[in-house]
């Protein structure tokens, strides 16, 4: 009895070791994902400072700017109109600005809160796009950057093509693409955005003949608040919130994005949208307005 008593003891005793040991690699495991969560956070908290210092410059300079060139304007002598002009082509540029960089604040916060929701409606595409392209001809024209309009859908009600959507989420994704692609841009260069239908999918890419993404580069583009040209010295505006928001409204309507680029070459961005299923009867036409369908009349 007591040899067996003794077997019994080492068999248990041999379990419980096997035991700690299945428990000290599970707190090792632990350990492990606990430091790797902290770095994380800590990665997260650096990130978010930065982005708090850019976007602090990037908002009170442009204020800064218009309440300046305001008081200049109010100061000018009539037969010095030219000044004015000058000025206030200056403030446009900065409004412009600083209207776009609050727009990707207030969605990115809306995404951060998970109260980002499709509003879908009939989207007239053409008239939406031409908005955004002629939104940004001022910047454009001023970098001399050509912006063109390759549109290659043939049917629909005359040369209205509307496909169900949210036209609100459709405009700031074009509009943080094509902002990319013009801050890129070489000077005295162009700006290609074509539109194609294939398989009831709409096709939108943006073309820019500009500096080109490292291959590298292009598997960070879409994080918050990552930026290519991080140095103090850098030339482009911007926070890095642009295309991450495009990859998140894309998510929210179903759609993809895909690029394709080259140091020194220029790069392509092509998002791919599905057409809504949502049974709807309001239209839209450049993004912000909306009206309904009353019977045979479209008001």
């Amino acid at each position: 009895m007591n040899n067996l008593s003794n077997k019994q003891l080492l068999k248990e005793f041999k379990n419980r070791l096997e035991m700690v040991e299945i428990l000290q690699k599970k707190n090792d495991a632990l350990e492990a994902d606990n430091q790797a969560m902290s770095k994380r956070l800590k990665d997260s908290e650096a990130l978010k400072s930065h982005f708090i210092s850019n976007i602090t410059n990037e908002i009170v300079n442009p204020f800064t700017s218009i309440l300046g060139l305001s008081k200049s304007i109010l100061s000018v002598e009539k037969q010095d109109w030219k000044k004015v002009v000058s000025m206030v082509a200056l403030i446009h540029n900065e409004a412009f600005n600083l209207d776009f960089q609050l727009k990707n604040i207030f969605t990115a916060a809306k995404i951060e809160a998970g109260e980002m929701t499709p509003n879908i409606s009939k989207v007239n595409v053409r008239s939406l796009v031409q908005s955004v392209i002629d939104s940004f001809s001022v910047v454009a024209r001023k970098m001399g950057i050509e912006l063109i309009l390759d549109y290659q859908i043939e049917f629909g009600f005359g040369k209205n093509f509307y496909y169900k959507t949210d036209s609100e989420k459709l405009k700031q994704i074009l509009s943080n693409i094509l902002n990319n692609a013009i801050k890129y841009s070489y000077k005295d260069s162009k700006v290609i955005m074509k539109l194609w239908v294939d398989d009831d999918i709409l096709n939108i890419s943006v073309q820019d003949f500009g500096t080109g993404i490292s291959e590298k580069n292009q598997n960070i583009i879409f994080e918050r608040f990552k930026r290519l040209d991080t140095g103090i010295n850098s030339i482009n505006q911007g926070h890095g919130l642009g295309l991450s928001i495009t990859k998140a409204l894309l998510d929210v309507l179903h759609g993809t994005i895909d690029i394709k680029s080259q140091k020194g070459e220029g790069s392509t961005f092509t998002l791919s949208l599905p057409e809504s299923d949502t049974v709807v009867d309001c239209f839209s036409g450049e993004g912000d307005d909306v009206f309904f369908d009353d019977g045979d009349e479209i008001f």
